[in-house]
């Protein structure tokens, strides 16, 4: 196993990953053309079952849990919707403090705070107060958010005037836009206040700029048009008077730029002046125009896929979205039309949350301060990994781009760092053969090519392999040849790292992982860990088939297979009955754990599946650790074994796993929000947002009606009685190169068409009916006669 060297110089790193294309940068805050226009109106507004509904504003000291959420994949912002005192916390997605915290503490792992590692933080708060439209003022207050067409709208009474105002973060021009109408002769009187977070020092009334202590310079504007008044700037204000409607334009960002060769920093670009250029632009479009423009670009993607689980009370449907979870929860009567709405809800912000900028972390676009818990990073151990299970199945593998580029973005200091730093001999995970290859990640991550908190070994070939399975999907060979650095790179880490072992009381050898942490539980130094055996099997595999699909060493490559045949593979403990966490037969962590680190070669793994394709005995012991790990814990790791057990074909206890999630959290306690964000709680009485179960529970959703490996399509595999009566969902991505559009009544089937990405042939199953199908690419098939 060849070694390289760990003080290889950072410029070579950084040439060689140039040379790779690593350095492929992501879309940054910049200058760019006038969007296209539509030439027509929008479609009338999403249907019930795609709008959510409230009756009251959100309470400026729970906008975490209240504020409705719009976002344009770049920009985000939280909104409360006060009639008379509008507030939006606006954060940019490259919004980080912090830097490369490449200088270990002294047990070898890296710092973790946000002086050193950084944080994602706020870019800008913007209020419009008007003072005569207290809410004890009005009457008839109701606030909704489209998910179809990205908007949310307020509107009241006021005096018999009907006044209304419309909020979206625009794509295509790169602002958020607030919209003041009325109808019955009503005038807007009030003022615009945009300030930083930061401390800035006072300055004009339409934009700021500073810089953060690591040098990353960041600024905002804003702007204002009436009708029928005056707009005018009134100290540090921009106030409007005696207008019959009121546009007010928001834009802002920083001068990140993802590119290791200018420490992810773009000199030439000035935030404010750019920010002041984009609102001033899109301000001479009526807001019509600039609507219309937003509303095709978002429903574009939206519209990729439809769903319908089933038909919802009328009694169900009068209540606001707040009131149905309460009921839900209260009555244990399922609301099908809200299940459905709470998947588009998690469409919703991957749309809001990642396009065109940095991948979502554990909080996405949106915070309500500068301290998010965890800094709001990325976490490589589930969390980041979670949040992109939902984009390719549900519609909107445009939007897993985001993640693809911010890793190959960071590889050249991820590889720099880890050949320089991995083997320090105070690093409890260093390999102890003293061999040093290719790169790894600590668990957490920020924009600067840094790590936080703890070395993670395995974390390199969780993220490798996630990006492997968005080449499942798409086929894209565009995006095969991005990732082969980082795969090849995974590789080489864990061929200098395995370790050969004698299996007890055999003359067996075997390769096994380096000392190592199951996630995040048990013994710090343990080997052949079960979590990082699953993953560099599952990695050597993808690497091999992505080398034969390029073209591209294939020595090497012939190499790697025949040390993936030596792997060492789980097996069921003699003593409990489970599929062993670590090579022993005891359990040496929590039984209840939220992770369930051993079980990642049931999901998002295969390798573990109930088909006898694997001995009977392996699936027997990883469904009783599943049944041992319970179904109750936080968001995320409720949807993670929702996940599970629909691979398991148990479509009660996946189900169930989904309810719990639907749970409405009352001061801080696990379960979903007013506003639809999951809530982790952490203490008494407290509880925190996190974006992952927001996206992880749609991805088990829409499993348990289609499992897809490629060459294999299986058809509601984990239906649920709650959803079996009728429903159709379309538009469902499958690995394997395939789209599918389903529809299903008395738990069968009645119809599937099946349209080829890439792929062309599959098995397509219903319990132990199969047909196969043959396809070219962009050519489908309808099935019917599965269910017979």
């Amino acid at each position: 196993m060849p070694s390289a060297p760990s003080d290889l110089p950072r410029r070579d790193v950084l040439a060689l990953a140039a040379a790779t294309g690593a350095l492929a940068g992501l879309p940054a805050f910049t200058a760019s053309a006038a969007p296209e226009r539509p030439t027509n109106a929008p479609a009338a507004s999403g249907t019930s079952r795609t709008t959510l509904w409230w009756q009251a504003p959100a309470d400026d000291n729970s906008m975490i849990e209240q504020g409705l959420p719009v976002g344009n994949g770049r920009l985000g912002a939280l909104a409360g919707n006060d009639p008379g005192h509008e507030v939006l916390l606006v954060t940019d997605a490259t919004m980080w403090t912090g830097d490369r915290n490449d200088t270990l503490d002294a047990d070898g792992q890296f710092p973790y705070g946000r002086a050193d590692f950084g944080s994602l933080t706020l870019l800008a708060r913007l209020t419009v107060d008007i003072p005569d439209h207290d809410l004890g003022a009005v009457s008839g207050y109701r606030r909704t958010l489209d998910l179809a067409q990205g908007v949310v709208t307020t509107s009241y009474v006021r005096s018999g005037v009907t006044y209304r105002r419309q909020l979206f973060a625009s794509r295509p021009d790169d602002v958020i836009v607030l919209y003041f109408t009325q109808s019955g002769g009503g005038r807007y009187t009030g003022t615009v206040d945009l300030a930083g977070t930061h401390g800035e020092p006072a300055a004009d009334a339409r934009s700021f700029g500073a810089t953060l202590a690591n040098g990353l310079r960041y600024g905002a504007a804003v702007t204002a048009r009436g009708t029928g008044g005056s707009v005018t700037v009134n100290g540090s204000r921009v106030a409007f008077s005696g207008c019959q409607d009121v546009t007010v334009v928001l834009s802002g960002g920083t001068n990140y730029a993802a590119d290791a060769n200018t420490h992810y920093r773009d000199p030439s670009l000035d935030p404010r002046k750019l920010a002041r250029a984009k609102v001033a632009a899109a301000v001479e479009h009526p807001a019509a125009t600039l609507l219309h423009t937003h509303v095709a670009d978002h429903s574009a993607l939206f519209g990729q896929l439809g769903i319908s689980l089933g038909t919802s009370s009328a009694e169900q449907r009068a209540l606001d979205t707040w009131e149905r979870l309460q009921a839900r929860a209260r009555d244990g009567v399922p609301d099908p039309e809200l299940e459905a709405a709470y998947l588009q809800f998690g469409r919703y912000l991957m749309i809001a949350g990642s396009r065109g900028s940095l991948p979502m972390g554990l909080q996405g676009n949106w915070l309500d301060g500068n301290d998010p818990d965890w800094m709001g990073d990325y976490h490589t151990d589930i969390n980041i990994q979670m949040n992109y299970w939902m984009a390719d199945r549900a519609g909107l593998s445009r939007c897993f781009d985001a993640f693809t580029d911010y890793c190959v973005a960071q590889l050249p200091d991820w590889t720099d760092v880890t050949r320089r730093l991995f083997n320090d001999p105070r690093n409890r995970y260093r390999n102890s053969s003293g061999k040093n290859a290719g790169w790894t990640v600590a668990i957490s991550t920020n924009p600067y090519g840094g790590g936080g908190w703890w070395w993670h070994p395995a974390g390199n070939a969780w993220l490798s392999n996630t990006l492997w399975e968005h080449y499942e999907f798409t086929g894209s060979r565009a995006h095969l040849a991005k990732i082969y650095p980082l795969l090849k790179g995974a590789v080489e880490f864990w061929e200098a790292r395995l370790l050969t072992t004698t299996l007890p009381g055999t003359s067996k050898e075997v390769l096994v992982a380096d000392s190592d942490w199951s996630p995040e539980q048990g013994p710090l130094d343990a080997k052949g860990i079960t979590y990082a055996q699953e993953l560099i099997w599952a990695l050597f595999g993808n690497y091999c088939v992505a080398a034969a699909e390029l073209k591209k060493d294939t020595g090497y490559a012939d190499t790697i297979a025949g040390l993936r045949k030596k792997l060492y593979l789980p097996v069921v403990s003699p003593k409990t009955g489970w599929l062993e966490e670590w090579m022993s037969p005891d359990n040496l962590g929590e039984t209840t754990h939220r992770h369930l680190s051993p079980l990642i070669g049931l999901f998002p793994g295969d390798r573990i599946r109930p088909d006898g394709s694997i001995p009977k005995d392996i699936v027997d012991g990883a469904t009783a650790l599943l049944t041992a790990r319970g179904t109750e814990s936080f968001g995320w790791a409720n949807a993670w074994r929702s996940l599970c057990w629909s691979r398991l074909k148990n479509a009660d206890k996946a189900y169930q796993l989904i309810v719990n999630n639907l749970r409405p959290s009352v001061d801080g306690s696990n379960g979903t929000a007013a506003n639809l964000f999951d809530i982790y709680q952490v203490g008494a009485g407290h509880g925190i947002f996190q974006i992952d179960a927001n996206f992880g529970t749609p991805a088990a959703m829409i499993e348990m009606l289609l499992y897809s490996r490629p060459g294999h399509l299986e058809l509601l595999p984990a239906l649920p009685d709650a959803w079996a009566a009728s429903g159709s969902v379309t538009g469902v991505g499958a690995r394997g190169g395939f789209v599918v559009d389903l529809r299903w009544k008395n738990g069968k089937p009645t119809e599937v068409t099946i349209r080829s990405v890439h792929g062309r042939t599959t098995t397509v199953a219903f319990g132990t009916t199969t047909r196969t199908v043959r396809l070219t690419p962009g050519a489908s098939v309808t099935l019917r006669d599965l269910a017979r």
